[in-house]
């Protein structure tokens, strides 16, 4: 279960990558309309939040420690936040629809939280591929089992219990 949280995760940050892809498409298709974005919009609503719950269902199977379960199901929080933020600029556009100061920065918000959801579905990579690395006979880092007394302590630190005295 744990190479196939790797990949699924994988998959899914495959797939964030290709989203800004299709926005970009959307927002350089001439003539532009709400159709120039459907990849984007399909993606949005549909692809990733299922690839999301996916990820999350192999990080519970996997055995992942429960902050990372709740790092892969987070980026299904920051996709309702980025369909918030797709709609805001639209409501405070002014009466002739042109963007108005408050518009435009719900705007550049939707691709600030797209950047954050990218760099959570990173974390989520590099620590699935770190758990499938590790001997599933270890438990997995962040757990409830005590470590040896002194281990997170600095080498210096831990023979006398004073840094630096020996």
């Amino acid at each position: 279960m744990r190479r196939a949280f790797v990949v699924v995760s994988t998959v899914t940050l495959i797939v964030f990558a290709f989203q800004f892809v299709f926005a970009a498409v959307g927002a350089f298709t001439e003539p532009s309309g709400d159709s120039a974005y459907a990849l984007h919009r399909i993606t949005g609503m549909a692809v990733i939040p299922a690839l999301t719950l996916l990820t999350t269902l192999f990080a519970v199977l996997a055995k992942a420690p429960g902050r990372l379960v709740g790092l892969a199901i987070l980026p299904l929080g920051l996709n309702l936040l980025q369909a918030l933020l797709a709609a805001l600029p639209d409501a405070f556009a002014d009466e002739s629809g042109r963007s108005t100061v408050v518009s435009l920065i719900f705007g550049a918000l939707h691709a600030v939280n797209g950047i954050i959801a990218v760099h959570v579905v990173v974390r989520v990579v590099r620590d699935a591929g770190r758990l499938a690395a590790a001997d599933p006979s270890e438990p997995p880092t962040g757990t409830s089992e005590p470590a040896s007394p002194g281990a997170s302590r600095p080498a210096s630190f831990r023979a006398t219990g004073r840094r630096g005295a020996t």
